[in-house]
C-alpha cells in the first residue's frame, strides 16, 4: 500500500500592491513687479529656504522666467504654493507659484 502524498499547508497572503503618491513641483514664475527681497522673504516662511539658497532660486526664476523651488506630495505642494501666491496677492504683488506633477 503506497501512501497518498501530504499536502503542506499553506496559506497564500496577498497584499495590496501600495504606489507611492505622485509628487508634484511647486514653480516660482517670474513677474517684473514683485521686489525681489519680499519674494526672498516669502520663499524662506513659506519654504524654510535659508537666505542664500532663496536668493539663489529668485535669482534663477528672473533670468529664466520660471524655477522649480521643492518637491511635495500633490496636497502639500498645491497648499504651499496657494499660500505663497495669496500672500503676495494680499500686499499687491503679482506673486505667483504654481504646482505641476512630477515625471
Amino acid at each position: 500500500m503506497v501512501d497518498a502524498p501530504v499536502k503542506p499547508k499553506t496559506t497564500t497572503k496577498t497584499r495590496p500592491k501600495l504606489e507611492r503618491p505622485r509628487l508634484h513641483k511647486v514653480i516660482l514664475i517670474n513677474d517684473d513687479y514683485t521686489p525681489r527681497d519680499f519674494v526672498v522673504m516669502v520663499l524662506k516662511a513659506e519654504f524654510g529656504m535659508g537666505e542664500e539658497r532663496a536668493y539663489k532660486v529668485m535669482i534663477t526664476a528672473h533670468r529664466r522666467g520660471v524655477c522649480v523651488i521643492a518637491v511635495y506630495p500633490r496636497d502639500v505642494a498645491e497648499t504651499k504654493a496657494t499660500r505663497a501666491s495669496d500672500y503676495g496677492k494680499k500686499l499687491g504683488f503679482p506673486l505667483m507659484f504654481t504646482t505641476e506633477p512630477e515625471e
